[in-house]
């Protein structure tokens, strides 16, 4: 199991990038990288062996699993090469997964979270999630106001609309839920939490607390 002392060497490449994102300097800092990156995958490899059988993971390997370093910057204003967090998709299917799954990040600075949820969904995704409110807001309202949902996360998160969406009333009893363009469901963690000793604690309470919401948006999609 990844112990806390392992994160440190994560958190300060990560720290170190963040002020010099260049190739040269992740050259000249290639075995820091690499630790990193090794200690990173062998705390999604527990995570996955923890979630096989009840989120049927049969043969998701970590490597499946964890995004690249490296930044898409072909439509992007930033030309920063390369992510300032290392990240996984925990899902069948990994990060190329159809359903949802546990979100993994960590990166200095607040960056580590443990998420889920509609984050960029199509209009496909979104509309069905609209459909589902519309006709019966309680399944979702029952998983998001389950004590541990909030405890751990708190409300749903999400960009709105200014008004309502299309086809639906303004004065729509769920009009606050229908205006979501997203829906997230975040824990973020401090630096020091990362590094505190309980920390791989934290991450499994998070992942359990979400599991409903994911199963619930998965659930509206079928």
């Amino acid at each position: 199991m990844t112990t806390a002392t392992e994160f440190q060497p994560i958190l300060a490449f990560l720290d170190g990038l963040r002020l010099n994102n260049s190739k040269a300097w992740v050259d000249e800092h290639r075995a820091d990288y690499e630790a990193a990156r090794d200690a990173f995958a062998r705390f999604v490899s527990d995570l996955i062996d923890e979630r096989r059988a009840p989120d049927q993971l049969h043969g998701l390997t970590a490597k499946q699993c964890i995004f690249r370093l490296n930044r898409d910057i072909r439509f992007s204003k930033d030309k920063s090469p390369y992510n300032t967090t290392v990240s996984a998709l925990i899902a069948p299917g990994g990060r190329k997964s159809t359903t949802q799954g546990y979100y993994i990040a960590i990166g200095p600075r607040g960056q580590s979270m443990v998420a889920g949820g509609l984050y960029s969904p199509t209009s496909a995704q979104l509309g069905r999630f609209r459909e589902a409110i519309a006709a019966d807001a309680t399944p979702f309202k029952q998983v998001t106001s389950a004590a541990a949902f909030v405890a751990t996360f708190g409300e749903v998160e999400g960009s709105r609309l200014k008004t309502a969406p299309r086809g639906y009333n303004r004065d729509h009893p769920e009009i606050a839920l229908l205006r979501l363009k997203q829906v997230i469901a975040a824990r973020r963690f401090s630096d020091q939490d990362v590094l505190a000793a309980d920390f791989g604690v934290q991450v499994r309470s998070a992942m359990a607390a979400i599991r409903p919401f994911l199963r619930y948006l998965d659930g509206i999609q079928q």
